[in-house]
């Protein structure tokens, strides 16, 4: 019986750890971009008319 609650934990606790992993190289990517992005504007404001 208790052999079944740890593997159920180790399930939980591998999943968790990969979407951890995962939400923190989609924040990062998502950053990175934000940042190309916004120096792209900065550079080209003068050319941006409204």
């Amino acid at each position: 019986m208790e052999q079944k609650v740890y593997k159920t934990m180790k399930l939980a606790g591998a999943t968790n750890i990969a979407i951890g992993v995962i939400s923190l190289v989609v924040g990062t990517v998502t950053g990175i971009l934000l940042l190309v992005t916004g120096g792209r504007l900065l550079a080209r404001k003068s050319n941006i008319l409204f």
